[in-house]
């Protein structure tokens, strides 16, 4: 009677093997592993501020440079390829896809076509210009003052 009663026993408990629960959390760590690195992922709000934060610190190192070498140093802005390239050291700064890239820059600087460029005078003054960062639901403005070459970040207030 005891072989019965253990045997009825086992037949109706229904359970997993350990091997079966770590074949099945091996094929989920095999999905994630190939699926997980092809998920978008946006720019977040502290990366947008350290882009800003990377394009002003360049720009002030332009105007620096011309100052201390006395000479006109030009920063390049190129939307096309995302990027915007010191004059003085040749570093660049790339923009993720994701990131909205805008500039309001003088048409004309000391007389001349200015381009897609901040110029920065060896008096410390430049063209001016706002260079615009955003992403859904926040934004930053770098911005040049024409007059004394100074560069400040700002958050765009956007609602």
């Amino acid at each position: 009677m005891y072989h019965e009663l253990r045997k009825r026993g086992t037949r109706g408990q229904a359970g997993f093997t350990l091997f079966e629960v770590v074949c099945v959390i091996a094929v989920m760590a095999a999905l994630a592993a190939i699926l997980l690195p092809s998920l978008p992922r946006g720019t977040s709000r502290a990366r947008l501020e350290a882009y800003a934060i990377d394009v002003a610190a360049l720009l002030k190192a332009d105007r620096n440079g011309a100052l201390r070498r006395r000479v006109p140093i030009t920063t390049e802005l190129d939307p096309t390829a995302r990027t915007v390239r010191s004059g003085a050291t040749g570093r660049v700064v790339t923009l993720p896809q994701d990131v909205g890239f805008n500039a309001v820059l003088a048409r004309r600087c000391n007389q001349r076509v200015a381009g897609p460029t901040i110029r920065f005078f060896p008096s410390g003054m430049s063209c001016g210009g706002v260079v615009v960062l955003t992403r859904p639901g926040s934004g930053y403005e770098v911005r040049v003052n024409w007059l004394t070459g100074g560069v400040e970040v700002v958050q765009q207030n956007r609602t």
